[in-house]
């Protein structure tokens, strides 16, 4: 007779529902919830699966508990910050899986030695060593890779251009449909109208057992009902015409002011780039000390980005707007229009100045302007974590109790991660690697934030409901953010001229010229006259466009009255469910009435008595009420 020991039996289940939890992942959802019912298991053996199975998927989404916490603490304002960090971090991996698959490995095959020597100081500067690796455009080859003579080839100009062309398509088809998924969510979802009850009544997981877990989800859902709350029990002020007068001189003296900063900051931008240029070209150095002299510039960058919203931030508390989520609308506007203004007048600088100038590589020179603004703006961040908030609170809680421990400012931590990301596309073209550099720095910027809002932030005085916020930061990634960049590499491709020595498009006259090459072999090769047609009928065809242009236009104007004609549809439906509800209400009411009535109504009540006979007699006739009656 064999003994096992119980440690055994218990290692064989947990195989055994490892092995199944495995198969049922591998499963589509209709076939696992099949799989589920099917099993000839208890209900509570199959809720324990089913909550196997969502901490498994849970497990596998990035900081999904991270972000529990946080939205159950400070509400979905600041959710909405980790979440689209979040977002933008995937799309650096994607941008850096890309290009150094498709332009940096093959690179390496041609490659030649880096003869110059590694100080430390580069990863600063992003000069020195730096500027012989493949992190800048000009270390990269214009001839085709090729093993051997007669082996498989690998043309480095279509590689580079079609990388780069074909990663911003996507970018942009998944912010459109991002943008498209996340304005049907919360603005046309008919949930929304579906008021609070449904909140309040149906919203709870009965398939939460954990205790960690139901203290999560009820201070969650506490956070979710107080911002509901606070948008239903909002007083909408009534102000006299004076005081109307005097709300409209405050707004117009702000954005007068604040204009006028942007304007200001762009010009000292502006002036500062071409000092820093002219300098350059002067001492005609590509030195570490020369390229250490170039910091200024995105220092200078960095500081207004820090300060200046600073003062929007007081200019919309001197505004006091009743509704903080058009407190924040408003910053963010004023932030994007001072950042853009920002990082318009530097690609002017880029495109027009930089690239006519006399240096011997100017996309390189780009790029190392560009890393060393990505890279001043992560310090800078960092440093707005310990003095903005860390020393905040300090001064908050022990100098001036008055000033109470700081909140999470939304609408100056979004506008810098979208600067980074505008600086990182733009970037994209000149340094093929920097999405990498972002990548670190975005993981970063997520848990110094995360700890410094544990540590040093309170939840929102005003708790207010932000879901809609998400899709105006998608929004404004997409415009201006990703149209400018767009732009900006359509002008580099198109109609500039590449550097004579260095990069993939050298000698050409333009960087779109390489295609134009390409296709021009293609004809010498049988089999590829589709190629040359498409590109000769559709691409270089302004009627393709145009057509193109128009169709989506059209689709998008139907997809606008669809939304429009659904959202007419989910009011009519609301309201024609108030109005069964008071119909039914009504019906009870008469009801009660009726039944009130009958009941208080009075009876005849008719007495008779029988003879020895069995003859009747009446004897006695009397009113009375039918409570008294027995029935």
């Amino acid at each position: 007779m064999y003994y096992y020991h119980p440690k055994f039996w218990i290692f064989n289940a947990f195989c055994a529902e490892a092995k199944l939890i495995g198969n049922l992942v591998s499963m589509s959802t209709r076939e696992r919830i099949k799989a589920i019912q099917k099993m000839p298991e208890t209900m509570k053996k199959k809720r324990e699966i089913r909550n196997s199975l969502s901490e498994y998927f849970h497990q596998l989404q990035l900081w999904h508990k991270t972000l529990k916490i946080i939205g159950g603490k400070f509400g979905t304002g600041v959710l909405s910050y980790f979440v689209f960090l979040k977002w933008l971090l995937t799309f650096n991996i994607f941008s850096f899986l890309i290009n150094f698959s498709f332009i940096a490995i093959p690179q390496f095959v041609a490659a030649e030695p880096n003869n110059l020597s590694f100080t430390g100081l580069e990863l600063i500067t992003g000069a020195g060593y730096f500027q012989e690796t493949i992190l800048y455009y000009g270390f990269y080859t214009n001839a085709t890779i090729s093993k051997t003579e007669n082996g498989a080839s690998y043309n480095m100009q279509l590689a580079y251009i079609f990388t780069v062309g074909i990663y911003f398509v996507i970018c942009l088809f998944s912010l459109v449909f991002s943008m498209t998924k996340s304005f049907r969510r919360n603005f046309i979802n008919p949930q929304a109208y579906s008021g609070n009850a449904s909140k309040l009544l149906c919203t709870w997981d009965f398939n939460i057992t954990n205790e960690k877990a139901v203290k999560l989800k009820q201070k969650n859902l506490s956070t979710q009902i107080k911002e509901a709350l606070f948008e239903v029990n909002q007083e909408v002020l009534n102000f006299s015409l004076k005081e109307r007068v005097v709300h409209i001189v405050i707004h117009l003296a702000s954005w007068v002011a604040s204009l006028g900063t942007a304007v200001v900051a762009c010009a000292g931008v502006y002036f500062l780039s071409i000092n820093n240029l002219e300098l350059f070209m002067k001492e005609r150095k590509n030195d570490l000390e020369s390229q250490a002299a170039m910091l200024v510039l995105p220092i200078v960058a960095s500081l207004l980005n820090a300060f200046i919203p600073f003062f929007y931030s007081w200019l919309g508390l001197l505004e006091k707007f009743q509704n903080p989520r058009h407190q924040i609308y408003v910053t963010i506007t004023r932030n994007i229009i001072l950042k853009i203004s920002i990082v318009g007048i530097l690609c002017y600088y880029w495109l027009n100045i930089v690239a006519a100038s006399e240096s011997q590589c100017w996309e390189t020179l780009v790029g190392q302007d560009i890393y060393r603004l990505v890279l001043v703006d992560f310090i800078f961040c960092l440093l707005g974590c310990f003095f903005g908030e860390f020393v905040r609170r300090i001064i908050g809680t022990t100098v001036y109790v008055s000033l109470g421990v700081p909140e999470f400012d939304i609408a100056r931590n979004v506008l810098d991660l979208i600067y980074a990301q505008t600086l990182t596309w733009i970037g994209i073209f000149f340094s093929p690697l920097l999405p990498g550099i972002q990548m670190i720095s975005f993981s970063v910027v997520f848990y110094v934030k995360k700890v410094s809002l544990m540590m040093n932030c309170q939840p929102p005085r005003k708790v207010w409901r932000a879901a809609q916020m998400t899709t105006f930061f998608i929004f404004l990634l997409f415009f201006p953010s990703l149209v400018g960049v767009l732009s900006v590499i359509a002008v580099t491709v198109w109609r500039l001229k590449p550097s004579k020595e260095c990069g993939p498009f050298r000698g050409l006259s333009s960087m779109y010229a390489a295609i134009s090459e390409w296709i021009e072999t293609l004809k010498n090769y049988p089999g590829s006259e589709w190629v040359v047609w498409i590109y000769q009928n559709l691409f270089q065809s302004e009627l393709f466009f145009f057509i193109l242009s128009t169709l989506l236009l059209i689709i998008t104007y139907l997809y606008w009255q669809i939304i429009e004609g659904r959202k007419t549809m989910v009011k009519l439906l609301r309201k024609q469910i108030i109005n069964v509800s008071l119909t039914f209400s009504f019906l009870l009411l008469k009801f009660g009435f009726f039944v009130d009535c009958l009941i208080s109504c009075c009876a005849v009540v008719i007495c008779f008595s029988y003879d020895s006979v069995g003859e009747r007699h009446l004897t006695e006739i009397k009113m009375t009420s039918l409570r008294d009656f027995p029935i």
